[in-house]
């Protein structure tokens, strides 16, 4: 009985494991690299759409999808900047959008408080000749009234992105590594069971 078994178990050879451990391991890294890759074209769609003023959510939501599902996929890498993702041209849109809102306004009432000063002056002045320069003047005297917002209003959180990659995602390079461990196991469990009857004829 003892001998069929040890003929059993030698007619497994943990050379086997050891050649699927390598095998497992190559598409593993393979795999690895693909996942990395496809996050950096899913991120240039993001940078490309914040500069060309693109569909900026859309490209967000697909990059966030493929790298918290996907191993290997952290935006960090290859740069010390964090977070990795600023979405520079869409927070320049925004400050400059949000400094046009506040300029327009804030001319427009310089114009107003122009015209209702310079009327009080020149009330007789029917035909507004005396009444223009007047408003220019005042325009201009009171030019540092226009003011532009503070760009610190803007929250970092509309223009600043960092999304976490998983340790494990059940992909193809998921699965390969996990068949890789378990290969490897397997040849270290098979070579000690075959070493194993040598060392008790021995004793």
């Amino acid at each position: 009985m003892n001998k069929h078994r040890q003929q059993r178990n030698s007619a497994i050879k943990p050379w086997y494991f050891l050649i699927l451990a390598l095998i497992f391991g190559l598409i593993c890294i393979v795999a690895l690299r693909a996942n990395n890759q496809q996050m950096i074209k899913l991120r240039d769609v993001v940078y490309s759409a914040d500069k060309d003023n693109g569909d900026v959510q859309t490209a967000l939501n697909n990059l966030q999808i493929y790298v918290t599902s996907h191993m290997n996929t952290n935006l960090s890498t290859g740069t010390s900047v964090y977070p990795p993702i600023q979405l520079k041209y869409t927070y320049d849109r925004l400050v400059q959008a949000q400094q046009n809102s506040g300029i327009n306004a804030t001319n427009t009432q310089l114009y107003t408080d122009a015209q209702t000063f310079c009327q009080a002056q020149n009330s007789v002045d029917f035909s507004g000749h005396n009444r223009v320069p007047c408003i220019e003047q005042y325009v201009q005297a009171h030019g540092g009234a226009v003011t532009t917002p503070n760009q610190a209003q803007i929250p970092d959180s509309l223009y600043k992105f960092s999304f976490a990659t998983p340790t494990w995602s059940p992909d193809l390079a998921g699965w390969t590594l996990l068949a890789t461990i378990i290969s490897f196991i397997l040849f270290i469990v098979t070579l000690a069971i075959s070493k194993w009857p040598s060392r008790s004829r021995s004793n």
